[in-house]
């Protein structure tokens, strides 16, 4: 995970090919952007339709990648139907290159969001389909490389993208590290630094950042986890790190709601993204993953997408320090 600093004319070019590096995803733009201007319920795909366990024996190396996942996770490219939810909002997702945070990208840019992304630069390819569907939606998008590890980064990584948006509305940490270990033994000091700084230093420097340039109505969204309340035991580290997001979740609803700044978290349960195939999951409990949840399997971001969009929305003005959960039956951090 290397930093990478991006000038402008780097990422004009970023963006400006997008289209060309994925041809896929402008194939299918028109139809994608017909459908999102078209009202109704967020996902059309039946529930029953997901995958469930068992899954291929599969393994990538971290961060992964969503096109490389078998079976392809659903994020919602040609199903979930905006309503204005968000229209003219500015909003900044990292991790927003595959998994929950692409499904956010998607759902904000279709409920009338501009949308920028970060991500890792080995994330790219992931990330260039995403800026095709937020464009296909008829939204700006932005997408911003670099590692959340470094603060410098954090910080320009806020000031570039409330530059390029025109001003900030939403800002959704999302953005983790997930590595499992058998025993704390096996947690080295950088494994442990490395879940540290990306899953709660980061959204304490992009936070600081942001409230400086946010006003009154804008909501900050960050992404907690089942694991905050249930930990595994394999995932200690990781399970600290989603205990501390909700804690401060639920600190800064209080010292922002003067502002009219909401806070909010969404905790997810069962997911399957590249974090589980890319270190965050054994392989043996890889192919059994999400059976134990009441539904049997692994919820697909495109089931959540729809959350945060409801800890953003305006209409859910009283909603702050909130914790909005999607777990498959398995309950939610109190």
């Amino acid at each position: 995970m290397a930093l990478v600093t991006i000038d402008n004319t780097s990422r004009r070019d970023f963006v400006a090919g997008a289209a060309l590096a994925t041809a896929a995803a402008a194939a299918a733009a028109p139809a994608l952007a017909q459908e999102a201007k078209q009202p109704g319920a967020p996902t059309t795909r039946k529930a029953a339709d997901y995958p469930k366990p068992p899954f291929a024996v599969q393994q990538q190396p971290w961060p992964g990648l969503a096109s490389q996942m078998n079976p392809r996770p659903d994020h919602g490219e040609t199903s979930y139907r905006g309503s204005g939810r968000l229209q003219g909002k500015r909003a900044l997702i990292t991790g927003g290159d595959s998994g929950i945070g692409r499904a956010a990208a998607i759902a904000y840019a279709r409920e009338g969001a501009d949308v920028a992304i970060n991500y890792l630069p080995a994330e790219e390819p992931d990330a260039r389909e995403v800026v095709e569907l937020i464009r296909a939606a008829g939204r700006k998008a932005v997408a911003i490389p670099g590692d959340l590890r470094d603060e410098a980064f954090c910080t320009r990584l806020i000031e570039e993208a409330a530059r390029e948006l025109g001003g900030l509305d939403i800002l959704v940490n999302n953005a983790a590290r997930q590595q499992t270990k058998p025993a704390i033994a096996d947690i080295s000091s950088e494994d442990f630094d490395a879940t540290m700084r990306t899953n709660v230093y980061a959204p304490f420097w992009l936070t600081k950042a942001a409230v400086a340039r946010m006003g009154p109505g804008a909501v900050i969204v960050n992404t907690s986890s089942e694991q905050a309340s249930d930990p595994s035991e394999d995932l200690v580290d990781y399970a600290m790190t989603r205990a501390a997001v909700l804690n401060f979740t639920k600190s800064m609803a209080k010292q922002l709601a003067s502002k009219g700044i909401r806070v909010n978290a969404v905790a997810p349960g069962p997911f399957w993204t590249p974090l589980q195939v890319s270190g965050g999951a054994a392989p043996e409990k890889l192919q059994k993953f999400g059976s134990q949840s009441p539904l049997g399997r692994p919820g697909q971001p495109a089931e959540i997408a729809g959350l945060y969009v409801a800890a953003a929305d305006p209409a859910l003005s009283f909603s702050t320090g909130q914790v909005f959960g999607a777990t498959g039956g398995g309950g939610q951090p109190a």
